[in-house]
């Protein structure tokens, strides 16, 4: 401001006819240094503002939810449910509970004499058609004898279950209303991490409660036998808002609240959802059916890490390794063999074991399916008939440890002790495999392999005999990579063990 009241001053004097300035310059010529001392400071002025604006947009603002909260808060519902359980343990020690533990699952509180123990339970959910469909998760409402939808508004309904899908966590359910509320439906695959999002549920009974964070992963596989690709995200969420919907800023449906990591009961700062488009097709099913059909082809994979890539000559870490095909299945049918790497499906890249598990699960039983391999270090193409998904049937699966006295016989290349297994143990474990292993030390420890796991191949060459472990273990250099196909508990899988 002093620079252009100086200029300004200048410019008066020029227009009076003044005489130049004491150090003797022209008048023209103060106008002129004073007009470059303006030029001057407006660059230095403008360079913050330049500097400003191109600074991410994240770091400039932050979002504004409350207008989302304002147009589908309205849509998203408590539930509360009513059932029995068997006793009061009856929910046990499943290992994906105790690692993701669930939010808003009925826990026993007694019940009549002589009868199983009454639950009573509380979760989220929202509304997707104006006539009262809505959905939720399956382990919210899939054991309830009643359920009781309670909207904004403080209406309530009794609810009906329409169906149930364990597999993705997806319910839905059904009120006699009319003209209701319904949210905006998204698409998750345009989620990117570090993306804002919104959860609105009933935690601990707190209904339409907002908690906002970001996108920290997508396509997050948390194992325990779930096909779903979830959303990992840091909102907090806490009992209560299981089945609750996942804004993005746009104000649409990208997910349903499911399950949290925790080591203490409550919110630790990871939280995961069900991609809406997975639980939309759920949902047509369920409405449709009242069940859900997928498709299957029978085999066993795992994921490729570096040491599995180097021994099957893969560029990278990628596809779905297959550990096991199934006799009579449509995989073995159409020429799949274990060691196989499946990098994709009808042009669709595969690239960790849940992709391949969820195209094929999503692809019309009796299809065909096209499937991409990489076997012995060459790429090729194989046409697969799709099977329809049954249910399996639970069964106990045991493994008999060596026993003393038994002979051992140690492979030091491999760092482990292995025995041959007698016709009763196989017959007892129902396994084709015929060496146990019965130490392991030093790589096989660090790769993970255990005793008790039965060897059935080094390298796709096929172990019989503990002959045939050893002539496989010689053709090893110091720090080979081999990869052992073993069985643990039923399931099959490949190890990754450096040779010494």
């Amino acid at each position: 401001m002093r620079t252009f009241l100086a200029a300004f001053a200048v410019l008066v004097a020029i227009a009076s006819g003044c005489a130049p300035g004491e150090n003797g310059a022209s008048p023209a010529r103060e106008v002129d240094t004073a007009l470059m001392r303006i030029g001057a400071d407006a660059h230095a002025d403008a360079a913050p503002a330049a500097r400003e604006s191109a600074r991410p947009r994240a770091l400039r603002e932050l979002p504004d939810f409350t207008e989302l909260v304002e147009r589908y808060g309205d849509a998203v519902v408590n539930v509360d449910v009513v059932g029995r359980t068997e006793s009061s343990g009856a929910r046990g020690d499943d290992a994906l509970r105790d690692f993701f533990r669930r939010f808003g699952v009925p826990e026993p509180e007694g019940g009549a004499q002589g009868g199983a123990p009454l639950t009573r339970g509380m979760g989220s959910g929202f509304i997707v058609t104006h006539d009262g469909y809505i959905l939720t998760n399956a382990h919210v409402v899939g054991d309830a004898e009643e359920i009781t939808v309670r909207l904004t508004d403080r209406r309530e309904f009794p609810a009906k279950l329409v169906g149930a899908d364990r597999r993705t966590d997806v319910a839905v359910i059904k009120i006699d209303a009319a003209d209701l509320p319904v949210v905006s439906i998204g698409d998750p695959a345009n989620l990117k991490t570090g993306e804002w999002v919104l959860a609105i549920g009933s935690p601990f009974g707190l209904d339409n409660t907002a908690t906002a964070g970001i996108v920290s992963a997508t396509s997050r596989s948390v194992g325990g036998g779930s096909p779903v690709p979830f959303i990992q995200t840091d909102v907090a969420v806490n009992p209560g808002n299981s089945g609750g919907p996942l804004f993005n800023l746009d104000g649409e449906v990208v997910g349903i609240n499911s399950m949290i990591f925790s080591q203490s009961g409550g919110y630790m700062g990871i939280s995961f959802a069900v991609p809406i488009d997975e639980a939309m097709q759920v949902r047509d099913q369920l409405v449709k059916t009242g069940k859900v059909v997928r498709g299957r082809i029978g085999v066993g994979v795992q994921d490729v890490d570096a040491a599995l890539a180097r021994s099957f000559q893969l560029d990278k870490p990628r596809g779905a390794l297959v550990s096991f095909v199934e006799p009579g299945s449509p995989a073995q049918k159409a020429g799949v063999k274990p060691g196989d790497v499946v990098l994709g499906v009808n042009g669709k890249e595969v690239e960790q074991s849940a992709d391949l598990s969820n195209t094929i699960a999503g692809i019309r039983p009796g299809s065909d399916a096209k499937l991409s391999l990489w076997r012995a270090g060459k790429a090729r193409d194989l046409d697969v008939k799709v099977a329809e998904l049954k249910e399996p049937e639970q069964s106990a699966s045991t493994r008999e440890r060596g026993k003393p006295g038994r002979s051992t016989e140690e492979d030091t290349r491999l760092g482990i002790a292995v025995r041959q297994i007698t016709p009763e143990e196989k017959q007892a474990v129902d396994t084709d495999g015929s060496v146990v292993v019965e130490e392991v030390q030093g790589g096989a420890a660090r790769a993970g392999l255990q005793p008790g796991d039965i060897i059935l191949a080094v390298n796709d060459q096929e172990v019989n005999s503990i002959q045939d472990l050893r002539r496989a273990a010689d053709k090893l250099g110091k720090g080979d990579s081999a990869a052992l196909l073993v069985e643990r508990g039923g399931a099959r899988l490949y190890v990754p063990v450096r040779a010494g």
